[in-house]
């Protein structure tokens, strides 16, 4: 469904107390996170800076309690009809600062292929 060249991959999970305000501030921390290498091989560049893409791929598993039994509870994971309207505004709000993004089909079952370039895994609230 999408594909995108050097960039970042973002698996996106909403929980009930997220908003349109907080997916236009997930996106502008996003974008201008400093994670790609500069020159000297240290994270000091952002994906603004390097035209780089962005591969969404909405993920409600992210808010899966483990904590009691054996089954993952997915309570505090939003209700696709609260969770794919946010995922379409952090989309927007990352094309209105400029990135290229490609997505994924919210609720699909859908197989994700990453090269991961560099040991960085990073988890972004805000």
């Amino acid at each position: 469904m999408g594909e995108i060249r050097p960039g970042l991959c973002v698996l996106l999970g909403v929980t009930h107390t997220d908003d349109e305000t907080a997916a236009a501030k997930l996106a502008d921390k996003l974008w201008h996170l400093r994670v790609f290498d500069d020159a000297d091989g240290v994270m000091n560049v952002a994906l603004a800076d390097t035209g780089g893409q962005v591969l969404v791929v909405s993920q409600f598993t992210l808010y899966g309690d483990t904590r009691k039994g054996r089954r993952p509870s997915w309570t505090d994971a939003a209700r696709p009809e609260q969770a794919a309207p946010l995922c379409d505004a952090f989309v927007g709000a990352l094309r209105d600062l400029g990135a290229t993004v490609a997505c994924g089909i919210f609720g699909a079952h859908m197989e994700v292929e990453l090269v991961n370039d560099g040991p960085v895994t990073l988890m972004l609230e805000v």
